[in-house]
């Protein structure tokens, strides 16, 4: 088993991919670890059986917390409408005092 960080994994990629064959690679990026598994593709029948993906794309905390992009959109517009609102309010408010 070897350990390397992130950062010597994406220097020497093609080395720890190759050493990947023989023995376990872990990647360590801050807390997380990561490990590099060797998997032949027609084994797999990764590009004609779904299921092969489910464990991988099981759906997080992330994914349900997320928001559609018209969501996006209409919480941003409200957002920036306030910050004009508050920018245009003090600007009138600081005219009128002066």
């Amino acid at each position: 088993m070897t350990v390397v960080s992130s950062k010597e994994f994406v220097v020497n990629e093609d080395k720890y991919f190759d050493l990947a064959l023989d023995e376990q690679v872990i990647i360590r990026r801050g807390d997380n670890v990561f490990l590099l598994v060797n998997k032949n593709v027609n084994d797999m029948n990764v590009y004609h059986d779904a299921s092969v993906y489910e464990e991988i794309l099981e759906p997080d905390d992330d994914f349900r917390s997320a928001i559609t992009m018209d969501e996006f959109r209409e919480r941003a517009r409200i957002m920036v409408e306030n910050v004009h609102n508050r920018y245009y309010n003090e600007s009138n408010y600081i005219a009128a005092s002066s």
